[in-house]
């Protein structure tokens, strides 16, 4: 076994791979030895296969021959499978704790390559090892060793695979009994870097819901240790434990963080969470940063800490409702975020990957702390919202979205935008179907969400969030401001109805539906028709003529069919798209919408319908005649929409059963109604295209008269001047002219 550390020699470069597979099987057959009941047996085994990495070359060379490649050994044990023969193995030395290192020793080694950590977990690498973890060992090596494996089987298979099979109540229950060891004794630097490794595989455990943590009760030790310097309760789970905020120690508070933040995501860890009083600890860092919450943390790890607990807090809140109310979190949020907006002199360090964007001022902790409220309003909890707007939410909101938005003036970046776009979605839904916190945002609003508005729509593909706060801008304008008449006609005073035509007449298709619908509930208020009517775009173009146009290119889109005029084809089903013609009539229940009625909501031309209805569909300015041929199908919306319906009432009740007579014929007229409306208004445009071509051939003809007039004109005037030449130039013919005038 001692020469087999030795290089293999060769004589030719050939000889590596003709050889291999001999050379693979004399490898393999070294693992197979691991069986011979002798102590020194093994350990020489595994000290040979550690040379693999640590290849010596002999002292005397062979003449004729070179030793193989360094890495040829190791390629060998690959093909060999040594690997996982070795894991076997550890079977064979389990109550031998030297043989046992040795081995851990060698798969250190060996788990290095992928394809050996790949056998390694075909044959269960990760519960093998974890089974044996807590072995008796005053040195520690046991542990050591085996946590390296299990962090080159985690960077070198699937992560997945790894977790399933750390995933029994066993292995669960083996990994915890370590971590408390080493948490409880473990005083050395290496122990707590060790510890925090296994902290890093409990949090990957939690990970998986099939994963037993709470019935191992290592979710709730997590808990409480994560918890207890906060709310200083006294714990027998960490009676004797005492933070030394050492570097290890503040990496474990922050790991300790993601795990209850990985927690919350799992439904039947919140009793958890709840009885353990993670709500105060973590509203603990919700404070003024005037000077560090421990004597012991510098400013910066305590500044890392307490927007880690906030961003965690994003995550618990909405899953501890009642404790988040209980603990009166708004109230502290709300003082928190006037002092982020205030002027109290605070440097930010801005180190860590929370307080990006944060140095030298206060937004990383804006940022963290909007997030949360965003988190627990988007609930739609009447007590967590009412609790907010009692106390002044949404005024102190328009004054952080002020400042947000001048601070943007200065500098844009991902944070500032961040910070204005979740504002505005907090206050959307604060303000949506209530009367008055919508006359609470109303002049002050308004004024702040104009410019976003006029924002340049060049921004909006820059990938800093200018669409997330556009689209937040315009879901606000929704919310805020339609439904109450204050806020409404100071929007229209403001111009916004202008603004809103504008941007319909340069944005991309997937805003106007939003904007459309927008246009539509404005309506609603007497004063929008008038702003509607009198607006003119590029090259005087009239709301009309764009509602039109949006129209004809929605229908392009949507592929219904239309003659070169722009005339209704099918009579049957004039507005009919090409997916719905292709769609099989499929019988649905009665309260499932049909694709007629799914169409509405999807497509635009219900709500350009709705707004000529506003706007009225007869002497609008600025039409032409196609524009006209578009307009009489727009009129008739409804009804082509309504046959439709009744279309496909029929096809699947046809499906299903023949109807009575009765029925049948009401199907029928309903059908014949359809179709017949379609006929007048494609004769209707028929007309149009006649009075067109009646008014062009007129226009000709009145074309034509002035040339007419214009050419008579001319010769006039051309003989008016031969004759003023012939006087002037010619003595007779002058002579004849004065004798005419004294006619005369």
């Amino acid at each position: 076994i001692s020469f087999c550390r030795l290089p293999f020699q060769k004589k030719k470069s050939s000889d590596e791979v003709n050889y291999s597979a001999e050379v693979s099987q004399s490898i393999a057959q070294l693992g197979y030895l691991m069986k011979v009941p002798s102590s020194q047996v093994k350990i020489q085994i595994c000290k040979c296969v550690i040379s693999f990495y640590n290849m010596e070359l002999p002292g005397k060379l062979l003449s004729g021959y070179q030793p193989a490649s360094a890495n040829y050994k190791i390629q060998m044990a690959e093909v060999a499978g040594l690997a996982k023969t070795l894991l076997l193995s550890l079977a064979l030395v389990e109550n031998q704790l030297t043989e046992k290192l040795w081995v851990l020793k060698a798969l250190q080694h060996l788990s290095i390559s992928g394809e050996n950590c790949r056998l390694m977990m075909k044959a269960q690498a990760a519960s093998r090892l974890c089974l044996y973890l807590n072995g008796a060992d005053p040195s520690g090596q046991l542990v050591f060793r085996s946590s390296d494996i299990l962090w080159n089987l985690l960077e070198n298979t699937s992560k997945e695979e790894v977790v399933n099979q750390l995933s029994s109540l066993e292995c669960v229950y083996a990994l915890k009994e370590v971590f408390v060891d080493l948490l409880m004794h473990g005083f050395r630097h290496r122990d707590r870097q060790l510890r925090n490794d296994f902290l890093v595989f409990a949090t990957l455990l939690a990970e998986n819901p099939a994963a037993p943590m709470i019935e191992s009760g290592f979710a709730k030790l997590l808990i409480v240790l994560a918890t207890f310097t906060e709310v200083k309760l006294p714990n027998p789970l960490v009676k004797g434990f005492k933070l030394t905020y050492s570097y290890e120690d503040f990496e474990m508070k922050k790991l300790l963080f993601h795990v209850i933040g990985v927690f919350s995501k799992d439904p039947s860890a919140a009793q958890l969470l709840s009885e353990n009083d993670v709500m105060p600890a973590l509203l603990y860092y919700v404070k003024p940063n005037q000077k560090p919450g421990f004597q012991d943390w510098s400013a910066a790890q305590y500044e890392e800490l307490q927007l880690h607990a906030i961003a965690v807090l994003a995550s618990v809140a909405p899953v501890l409702v009642d404790k988040y109310l209980s603990c009166q979190a708004n109230t502290l949020l709300l003082v928190f975020l006037e002092w982020c907006v205030g002027q109290d002199p605070f440097f930010g360090q801005g180190n860590s990957f929370h307080g990006t964007g944060g140095r030298g001022n206060k937004l990383a902790q804006m940022r963290y702390s909007l997030r949360v409220m965003r988190s627990v309003v988007s609930l739609y909890d009447d007590a967590v919202n009412l609790n907010l707007c009692d106390q002044g939410a949404i005024s102190q909101l328009l004054g952080v979205l002020k400042y947000a938005a001048n601070k943007s003036k200065e500098k844009e970046d991902a944070i500032l935008l961040e910070i204005q776009a979740d504002t505005l979605f907090i206050l959307s839904v604060l303000c949506e179907n209530d009367l008055h916190r919508k006359e609470l945002f109303s002049y002050e609003g308004v004024d702040i969400l104009i410019p976003f508005i006029q924002m340049d729509l060049k921004k909006l593909c820059s990938g800093l969030g200018h669409n997330c706060l556009f689209l937040s801008a315009l879901d606000c304008l929704w919310s805020c401001v339609i439904g109450c008449c204050i806020a409404e006609d100071y929007f229209i005073e403001k111009q916004g109805i202008f603004l809103l035509l504008d941007l319909l007449a340069l944005v991309e298709k997937n805003l106007c539906n939003i904007i459309l619908g927008i246009l539509v509930e404005f309506c609603d208020n007497p004063k929008t028709t008038l702003h509607i009517s009198t607006w003119r775009g590029k090259k005087d173009q009239t709301a009309a003529k764009l509602l039109i146009q949006l129209w004809r290119q929605e229908e392009l889109d949507l592929g219904v069919r239309r003659d070169q005029y722009g005339r209704i084809v099918d009579f049957k089903r004039p507005i009919a798209t090409s997916f719905q013609k292709q769609q099989k009539i499929i019988p649905m229940p009665a309260n499932c919408p049909s694709f007629a009625i799914m169409e509405i909501s999807e497509s635009i031309r219900a709500k350009i319908y709705s707004l000529f209805c506003k706007l009225g569909f007869e002497n609008l300015p600025g039409l032409s005649a196609k524009d006209l041929i578009t307009l009489a199908i727009i009129q008739h919306y409804i009804d082509f929409k309504v046959g439709e319906i009744w279309s496909e009432i029929c096809a699947e009740l046809k499906e299903e059963f023949r109807p009575v007579t009765s029925d049948e014929e009401a199907l029928e007229i309903f059908s014949k109604v359809s179709e017949d409306t379609g006929r007048m208004v494609a004769a209707l445009q028929t007309q149009v295209l006649a009075d067109q071509d009646f008014q062009e051939i007129k226009e000709e003809a009145k074309t034509y008269k002035k040339i007419q007039a214009t050419r008579t004109q001319r010769d006039m005037i051309n003989k008016s001047w031969k004759n003023f030449l012939a006087r002037t130039s010619n003595y007779e013919a002058l002579k004849v002219r004065t004798l005419m005038q004294q006619k005369i």
